[in-house]
């Protein structure tokens, strides 16, 4: 599996979204491991977050926000990631059903890393 990764990487199919970036730098507990961490994500391709990356996002949930009460209430880094695909063709690989709902408002492949519920 690590293969996989690592050649998905090298080929530069894999991409990093800002909003994924923070969340991910966020886990960090203090400055050298922060900095440690930022290094290795830069080996990753990164997307822009763009105003129309946001339009997309809002629309997504004006969509689900008017099919029923409370379906648009999902974390807006969800919005923001589901819409940097949208916009740049990319699936988003994952391990959250709030991505095979936004799909069903935004075009972008919702890929399950593994089965839900198979993970701890």
């Amino acid at each position: 599996m690590r293969e996989r990764w690592t050649e998905a990487l090298r080929a530069g199919q894999l991409c990093l979204a800002p909003p994924i970036r923070l969340e991910i730098l966020l886990s960090t507990r203090g400055g050298e491991q922060f900095d440690a961490l930022a290094e290795a994500l830069s080996a990753i391709r990164a997307t822009q977050l763009t105003g129309s990356t946001v339009r997309a996002a809002e629309d997504a949930m004006r969509q689900l926000a008017q099919r029923s009460h409370g379906a648009h209430r999902l974390p807006i880094v969800d919005y923001l990631l589901a819409a940097t695909a949208e916009q740049i063709g990319a699936a988003v690989l994952h391990y959250d059903r709030d991505y095979d709902t936004l799909a069903e408002a935004m075009e972008f492949e919702s890929i399950w890393l593994a089965p839900p519920g198979s993970l701890p």
